[in-house]
């Protein structure tokens, strides 16, 4: 038997098999060689942006198109929200808890002591027993205050806010991608928390609307509270990149629900009532009083009209009956008639003593006649 007859054939169906296996395999290498190398290859969306590593170096940013980067682990791309796109995050920090929510006691249930003063606590319906948890067990004070915001006039208040921000800094956002959510809840809350503290109850919401009138200033520290929570929010912001530790983000906007708490609901109705029966009372007062003024003033005008007439009766007969003598003065005092006096007390006297019962008359040059009064007969 022949050598060649031992050995196998080239074209035997074996070595077919297993050539076919190589050659599908280093096909297969070939293509994710290629799929490997072209992995970074990508399209970036209008409304975001890319940052590419290399090494975990930061190398470039990259806008919306086309991206071409080295493949993993040469270069990392992570895609992130265009500089132009508002994200949102509702900050969920600022809501009651729901343990403490479940204790807090009814809206409309009526106070245990109605002896309270008004600025106890438990009047606004903060009663002592709502700090204990189910078992038994006191809440913490965390717990318990849990969604209450402290005012600077010692009130509380329930604020809801919702931040909008855009990314200022892409690779200070990669870094801080993974605790951005708790600190934008830490920095929000802390901000809110320090401009309740500089405002009272109604620079935040309309707690008594009686002072409305009274301070137009309120209504305007009221408009500025978003603008006053989002500066807070910067500065803290700033501070953070001062330190090396920049979230990568910038406040757009900040809406905030302000909301006094459930069981405080009926105190401020029951205030704004009282207040409001109080100030028809006093319009009612002020009516009658104006009334009582209108009253004395027409009779006050009753009597000064009645004086002036009187006063003017009385002048017009004090100058009638002074006619005479005013007729007498510019002749006596120009000295132009020396007889004149005379002639008027004749004129005068004989009026004058017809009037009397008795006269006695005595010769003024004679001396030796003296009347002396005597006895009424």
């Amino acid at each position: 038997m022949s050598t060649a007859a031992t050995l196998p054939s080239r074209t035997s169906p074996g070595i077919q098999a297993v050539r076919g296996a190589f050659w599908f395999i280093a096909a297969l290498t070939v293509l994710a060689a290629l799929a490997w190398m072209f992995s970074n290859v990508q399209r970036v969306p209008p409304d975001s942006q890319a940052v590419v590593m290399r090494f975990g170096k930061f190398v470039r940013v990259q806008g919306a198109g086309l991206l071409i980067a080295w493949p993993r682990p040469f270069e990392t791309v992570a895609l992130l929200p265009g500089p132009a796109r508002v994200l949102e995050q509702r900050i969920a920090s600022l809501d009651r808890d729901p343990r403490a929510r479940a204790l807090d006691p009814a809206p409309n249930a009526p106070p245990t002591d109605t002896n309270l003063p008004f600025n106890d606590m438990s009047s606004w319906g903060f009663h002592p027993d709502a700090a204990m948890g189910t078992n038994g067990s006191r809440l913490s004070d965390a717990l318990a205050g849990s969604g209450y915001v402290l005012t600077g006039d010692d009130a509380v208040v329930q604020l809801g806010a919702r931040l909008y921000y855009r990314v200022s800094s892409p690779y200070d956002y990669v870094l801080q991608q993974a605790l951005l959510a708790p600190a934008i809840e830490r920095l929000t809350a802390s901000a809110v928390a320090e401009v309740g503290a500089a405002r009272d109850l109604d620079t935040i919401l309309v707690a008594r609307p009686e002072l409305l009138a009274s301070d137009v200033q309120m209504a305007a520290r009221r408009e500025r509270l978003r603008d006053d929570i989002a500066g807070a929010i910067e500065r803290r912001l700033h501070a953070l990149e001062a330190q090396h530790a920049g979230l990568g983000i910038e406040v757009s906007r900040i809406d905030v629900q302000a909301s006094v708490p459930a069981a405080a609901v009926d105190a401020f109705n029951s205030v704004l009532s009282s207040l409001q029966s109080a100030e028809r009372t006093v319009a009612d007062a002020r009516t009658a009083a104006e009334t009582t003024r209108q009253d004395a003033q027409q009779h006050a005008d009753q009597i000064l009209q009645s004086a002036q007439a009187s006063a003017t009766e009385r002048v017009t007969r004090a100058q009638t009956e002074t006619q005479t003598i005013l007729q007498l003065e510019a002749p006596l005092g120009a000295n132009s008639d020396q007889g004149l006096l005379a002639r008027a007390y004749r004129d005068r006297i004989q009026q004058i003593l017809s009037k009397a019962g008795h006269v006695t008359t005595i010769d003024p040059y004679d001396t030796s006649s003296l009347v002396l009064p005597g006895k009424a007969p």
